[in-house]
């Protein structure tokens, strides 16, 4: 259940057999069906999920415009970070897109291993940058990449995905509607 888990750990910082006994105490497993909400617009975020197996979808409502914000997969952490860190209502939703096995962390129990486990402070460091990173691209790719481009990027990166959720929301994500990700995959599927 933790080793995935440790593996992404083990990239930042190396926890002898004691810390990882107290790193996995802190995490609760959870199970939960396809479509289930784990945080709503308007509650504050209250736990972080490691995600064993699933996809989770974070969604901003916009006038009854569901528009998707990241998918996050397998061997990510996800939650409303906003939420979480500032301790704030929600301005998201956080949705799980299959039946899922999660690790949760909540608020307190992540304050707590800060400070018995100092080097879960580099380890949190480390993931934060490349979300950080991540955001950073995603961001760029909306004001330079044309719509095709951006569709040839999340195509390379996260193909499977096609096959795993509706393509509405791939289209959300990608900031186009279903009717313009159908025609970019047909040219691209057409072109020599």
């Amino acid at each position: 259940m933790f080793e995935k888990l440790h593996k992404l750990a083990g990239q930042f910082v190396h926890f002898t057999s004691k810390e990882k006994l107290i790193f996995e105490n802190a995490f609760t497993f959870k199970q939960i069906p396809k479509n289930y909400t784990l945080v709503r617009e308007g509650e504050i975020a209250d736990e972080i999920y490691f995600i064993n197996k699933g996809l989770l979808r974070l969604y901003y409502n916009k006038e009854g415009d569901y528009i998707t914000g990241y998918i996050f997969r397998e061997h990510l952490f996800a939650s409303s970070y906003d939420s979480f860190l500032q301790r704030a209502p929600s301005i998201q939703y956080l949705e799980s897109l299959e039946e899922c096995d999660l690790l949760a962390i909540t608020y307190d129990k992540m304050e707590e291993l800060y400070k018995e486990l100092p080097k879960m402070n580099i380890l949190v460091r480390k993931i934060a940058e490349q979300r950080f990173i991540n955001a950073q691209q995603i961001l760029s790719s909306f004001l330079i990449d044309s719509p095709e481009v951006r569709y040839r990027k999340f195509a390379e990166k996260n193909g499977d995905l096609f096959l795993r959720i509706p393509h509405h929301i791939i289209a959300s994500y990608l900031g186009i509607t279903p009717v313009s990700l159908s025609r970019i995959r047909k040219r691209v599927i057409n072109k020599p």
